[in-house]
């Protein structure tokens, strides 16, 4: 497999992924605030309630469309991309994005229609019940997609069948429970209610600064600092639960996060900030501090986090094991009744895709050195400068989330909703949680390399039979074609907040230019 093929095909899937989780977040928080403020409206029935939801409806709308017309490309880079990753581990990453499709999206599919076109068609009650199982579908969506995330890096539940080459599904309820991608989900799902919240309150605290909307803006930022906080704590609880699942399934991604190039005394200490080298294998101008990663990685006093170079010792050996699975493979398909062979095929077959790192290098592993083992055990270890400040990057993003919520909590409860330098806080806070979140996906599948399944199937094997100009043409065409998107994107969003909530009622209104207004600044016939 020709390198740069490889690497063309990861940048553009990195590409296409992250553009496409620029609009995910957005939709799985706005969902469910809908479903607040709806319910809001349905038991006191004040009219206003009815304006909030149509206007982050129509906000939600916008971002729906985008994110599924992003997320149908990313389906079809499996077929077109990476056909031997789909051959090869098809049977399970298929099932759950197969179930996601046939589920979730024909849920959502389902009812959005009715809830963008329903209000005026429907009880109040019934549309509720439409925008909940919207909400409910997009949440679902996001299940499938990280439980088969999950399988990928922590692959349960399947196994090497040697008669067919390929991955298959051994037990489905291990795929479905996976505790990685339980763990991913709540994780990812807690995210994207807070990128939703920020996105409530940055909006809302604009209208404030300007002086429109301001009984629309007050009642928004209310739902959003509540809703903002409790998601905020809990990406932060979830985001330590991740970090445990981490501790038994991707210790090297754990160490390298960490910067923790070798096993310290139990329990070790977490690395607030220094510079970690790939060139020197340490980091320099460490600053710890003492017990807090093993405690986090561990939940103990006397459990050691065990470091990169031991890890990376522990590769080579799976190397040198999956070397004599893969001389016992051969043998297999030479001759399928050779019972010695599938013998011992059985005691190493855990380790056939340490083995198969080798083909990075060597046709046959069988023929590799032992210094192109060492050479393949390091490969094991991701780009630890990249994933040591993403995750610090992410979690400190994270705790000004937690400020910003407890802030807007309080102000809110004091009726303090218009303290100019907190609007202000709120506004240049908009990018935050997609930054955070950008980065914190990169930590994710950055950090599972050299892997495109860990431990199943290296990344450069995955890939489709293509050329280096096939790529370049495609890349270049989805970059052209999703910047325009995100221009469109950007335009309708700022049009619909420049309009305001209350431009439907404006303009079916006697003389909206002189109409009067009331409760803090809507027109009166939006609250009449």
């Amino acid at each position: 497999m020709d390198l740069a093929v490889v690497d063309l095909s990861r940048l553009q899937f990195a590409l296409t992924a992250l553009y496409h989780f620029l609009f995910v977040p957005l939709t799985l928080g706005l969902a469910f605030m809908l479903v607040i403020m709806e319910s809001i409206y349905v038991m006191t029935r004040r009219p206003i309630w009815r304006t909030i939801t149509r206007f982050w409806g129509v906000c939600f709308s916008i971002n729906f469309v985008l994110g599924v017309a992003t997320g149908i490309t990313m389906e079809f880079q499996f077929g077109m991309n990476w056909s031997y990753y789909s051959h090869y581990v098809g049977d399970i990453f298929g099932a759950p994005l197969a179930i996601e499709g046939l589920m979730a999206f024909f849920l959502e599919a389902t009812f959005v229609g009715l809830m963008f076109f329903g209000w005026d068609k429907l009880k109040p009650h019934a549309h509720l019940f439409v925008t909940f199982m919207v909400a409910l579908g997009t949440n679902l969506s996001a299940l499938w997609i990280l439980i088969a995330n999950g399988w990928m890096q922590n692959p349960v539940g399947a196994a090497f069948n040697p008669d067919t080459m390929r991955m298959e599904v051994t037990d489905f309820m291990a795929v479905l429970f996976n505790p990685v991608a339980q763990a991913k989900f709540v994780h990812t799902v807690s995210a994207g209610y807070v990128c939703a919240s920020v996105f409530v309150l940055g909006v809302s605290a604009f209208y404030l600064l300007k002086g429109k909307h301001r009984g629309f803006a007050k009642r928004s930022m209310t739902v959003a600092a509540a809703f903002g906080l409790a998601s905020s704590l809990s990406v932060v609880v979830l985001g330590d639960q991740s970090g445990y699942a981490l501790t038994d399934n991707q210790k090297m991604k754990l160490a390298a996060l960490e910067a923790m190039w070798r096993t310290e005394p139990a329990p070790a200490g977490l690395t607030l900030i220094g510079i970690p080298s790939m060139k020197d294998r340490e980091t320099h101008y460490g600053v710890q501090i003492p017990w807090v990663m093993g405690l986090i990685a561990t939940r103990t006093i006397d459990k050691p986090v065990e470091g990169i170079f031991e890890l990376v010792a522990t590769a080579q050996d799976r190397i040198e094991s999956g070397v004599v699975a893969y001389g016992a493979l051969e043998a297999v398909k030479a001759n399928p009744q050779d019972m010695t062979a599938r013998a011992l095929f059985e005691q190493h077959r855990r380790d056939l895709g340490y083995g198969l790192l080798l083909k990075r290098y060597v046709a046959d592993p069988r023929q590799a050195s032992p210094e192109l083992i060492q050479k393949a055990a390091w490969d094991t270890v991701p780009n630890v400068p990249a994933l040591f400040f993403s995750f610090r990057i992410m979690a400190g993003i994270g705790m000004l989330m937690i400020a910003l919520f407890a802030t807007a909590f309080v102000l809110c409860t004091l009726r303090k909703h218009e303290t100019r330098w907190f609007l202000w806080a709120a506004v240049i806070a908009l990018p935050l949680p997609w930054i955070a979140i950008e980065f914190g996906w990169i930590l994710a599948e950055f950090g599972r390399q050299p892997w495109a399944v860990e431990g199943v199937l290296p990344t450069f094997l995955g890939a489709s039979s293509l050329t280096v100009p096939q790529l370049w043409a495609t890349i270049i065409g989805f970059t052209v074609l999703y910047g325009g998107l995100a221009v469109i994107e950007v335009g309708l969003m700022l049009h619909a907040i420049k309009k305001g909530p209350f431009a439907e009622q404006e303009q079916f209104a006697p003389d909206a230019s002189s109409s009067s207004t009331h409760g803090g600044g809507e027109p009166a016939p939006a609250v009449a």
